[in-house]
């Protein structure tokens, strides 16, 4: 398998942690966002996911994008280490709360949309920093109270073996960090990071773990 990353990406950031935790090996195949005008708008990266979005999961020609569709794809394929819990409600939680990450409050923080903020929009590098604050703390909120409001949250997400939401909470609380969000308002996300970091392999898919890292 290759998976077509930029350790940054908080996307492949999620599936690295998914194939570390299914303990499948990788090639890790870097496409720099920034270098070249953005890698992932070259004609050569399209061919292989036309959205121009990494990560890109390449399984032996079969191409697939999406963090959460190659997740459950993983999932699917390789039955050791279930990164969905076995009730049909259960799983509906677990997406439920990976979505409230990756579809509420990750895409708003896109590269793509906030190069627009800054470029077609004219907005000043202060008026994006304050977009990128306001909608992560907003999205941190929300999954605070999700799992604050819920006894199905244990030493992770969801009881105690790590799941997709896991796989998503990590590289959110990463990008909070990383654009100055305090993150004391949210002990039980806190908490729950805290116990992933702790274990190899969210260690390993840690951004300044990557080969291309900078």
């Amino acid at each position: 398998m290759k998976l077509h990353t930029y350790f940054r990406s908080s996307a492949a950031y999620r599936v690295r942690i998914a194939l570390n935790l299914k303990g499948l090996d990788y090639d890790s195949v870097p496409v720099h966002l920034l270098r070249d005008g953005g890698q992932q708008l070259l004609p050569a990266y399209r061919k292989l996911n036309p959205s121009a979005l990494v990560p890109t999961l390449d399984d032996d020609g079969a191409l697939i994008g999406q963090s959460l569709a190659i997740i459950e794809y993983l999932d699917e394929m390789h039955r050791q280490s279930p990164l969905l819990p076995a009730t049909a409600l259960g799983r509906a939680r677990v997406r439920m709360l990976a979505l409230t990450v990756a579809a509420d409050t990750h895409p708003l923080g896109n590269l793509r949309v906030l190069k627009y903020l800054t470029g077609e929009m004219g907005q000043s590098d202060q008026v994006k920093l304050a977009w990128q604050q306001h909608w992560l703390a907003t999205g941190m909120a929300a999954l605070e109270a999700l799992l604050t409001g819920s006894s199905d949250t244990g030493i992770y997400c969801h009881g105690d073996t790590p799941t997709v939401a896991d796989c998503c909470l990590v590289p959110q609380v990463f990008s909070a960090q990383r654009f100055g969000v305090d993150t004391t308002p949210y002990p039980a996300i806190m908490r729950i990071h805290a116990a992933c970091s702790a274990l190899p392999a969210f260690q390993r898919a840690h951004p300044a773990q990557q080969p291309d890292a900078e």
